[in-house]
């Protein structure tokens, strides 16, 4: 069964999922690895990588995913918003629905992802509010992910 992983990383952390397939399935099958390119569509089961984007895929994985035709697509992703699992599947929800009915989604996986520095320095410049509280503690605990759990979680949701 040959096999292609395709992806988009804007921070590294999508890549470090990647990567982590990219070990655990047989080296022999790999026919693309890399950022979304038609090369990849020749393979039987494609797994592709996205970061969040406005609560779905970012558009270079949303055009890729529009192109598919009968594959078989293990969807993977990093939020820098993470920890509620209802997050993570409606954002699966809206990237899902770039597939046509001739995929056959065999599975999924989401974790948080740290963000850019960029990105507390403007939470910084909010007013104060329990919101802004809130979303510098989430930045906070976004910078160790992906840690060695969600790449021992993504491991095996690719193997079941």
């Amino acid at each position: 069964m040959s096999y292609a992983i395709v992806y988009s990383s804007r921070t590294g952390n999508t890549a470090m999922l990647a990567k982590a397939i990219q070990e655990i399935l047989p080296a022999g099958d790999c026919l693309y690895f890399g950022a979304p390119d038609a090369r990849a569509l020749a393979a039987d089961t494609i797994y592709v990588g996205f970061w969040t984007d406005k609560g779905s895929c970012d558009e270079q994985v949303a055009e890729f995913l529009k192109s598919l035709t009968g594959q078989k697509v293990f969807l993977f992703g990093t939020a820098g918003f993470g920890g509620a699992p209802a997050y993570f599947a409606q954002i699966l929800d809206r990237v899902r629905q770039n597939l046509n009915d001739s995929v056959a989604v065999i599975g999924t996986y989401m974790c948080q992802g740290k963000m850019p520095e960029a990105v507390r320095t403007r939470y910084l410049s909010m007013e104060e509010s329990p919101r802004r509280t809130a979303m510098l503690q989430n930045f906070e605990q976004a910078l160790t992910h992906p840690d060695t759990a969600d790449l021992a979680a993504l491991k095996t949701a690719v193997t079941e």
